[in-house]
């Protein structure tokens, strides 16, 4: 009986969505809003989901400075966001600074982009604690790459400037940088007191299940398999990306939206 009752828990909380209905809603619009407001056609033809692994990140450096500016220039180029003016900077070298008036010729990211203008550079720094720990430095660098974007476009997503953190971390993963972003959503504070440091950590504004729901919609958007990323993600992840993958299923079966459809449908 107590092994009856255990499964039927299990499979209770496999059917249940895995966010609610305006979580859902509100990532939908927002994967819309990125689309039409930041080169969605490049962006999904060219993204790709950068791992943490050799493939991606293949050098070994020797010091803070050079670890930084080696994953700094990675997270860059994967960004598509060469032709930006952006300089690193050490935590203790930046400066107050306005953002600079860019003009591109056509498109602002990928390797067809082109700088024509600009009234300044744009500096970027980092957090020496996360050498230790590369991917919360990774997606904090995707994080600065994503709010450039957000600030050079100037439109808010949908709820406006107070959900514009929430949709910065949208706008990362939309950028190819979701895996890390959902490793390091959720820090452990258990165990050793030496193995925790808090100010490692990045700043998560959507938690696990947004940001595994997000990876959900970008596979289906390039049309790749969950297993494509799975065994990328923490153990815990695993299970929820296949309950947002359902989820999506459904929400898209009975969704009206043209674009939506359009975006998601089996290429």
């Amino acid at each position: 009986m107590v092994s009856g009752l255990k499964n039927t828990l299990l499979n209770l909380v496999k059917t249940q969505p895995l966010i609610d209905e305006g979580t859902e809603a509100w990532i939908l619009d927002t994967f819309l809003w990125a689309y039409q407001e930041f080169d969605g056609d490049v962006l999904l033809k060219d993204m790709r989901f950068i791992l943490p692994n050799g493939e991606f990140f293949p050098e070994q450096v020797s010091s803070i400075e050079q670890m930084a500016t080696y994953v700094f220039n990675q997270v860059r180029n994967y960004a598509g966001m060469q032709a930006w003016p952006l300089v690193l900077v050490g935590p203790n070298q930046v400066t107050e600074q306005q953002f600079p008036r860019l003009e591109f010729a056509s498109v602002k990211r990928g390797e067809s982009a082109k700088l024509l203008a600009s009234s300044g550079s744009l500096q970027i720094s980092f957090n020496p604690n996360q050498i230790n720990q590369p991917q919360d430095l990774i997606a904090s660098f995707a994080q600065s790459l994503s709010y450039i974007n957000v600030l050079q476009s100037g439109s808010l997503p949908p709820g406006g400037k107070d959900l514009l953190p929430q949709a910065v971390d949208l706008l990362s993963c939309f950028m190819g940088f979701g895996v890390m972003m959902a490793n390091t959503a959720y820090q452990f504070r258990g165990g050793c007191g030496s193995c925790y440091n808090p100010y490692a950590n990045r700043s998560a504004t959507l938690a696990e299940p947004e940001l595994v729901y997000i990876l959900a919609l970008l596979l289906r958007a390039k049309n790749l398999p969950l297993s494509h990323i799975s065994t990328h993600l923490k153990p815990h992840l695993r299970s929820m990306l296949k309950r947002a993958n359902k989820q999506l299923e459904n929400t898209i079966t009975q969704s009206a939206n043209p674009m939506l459809i359009a975006l998601t449908e089996n290429k």
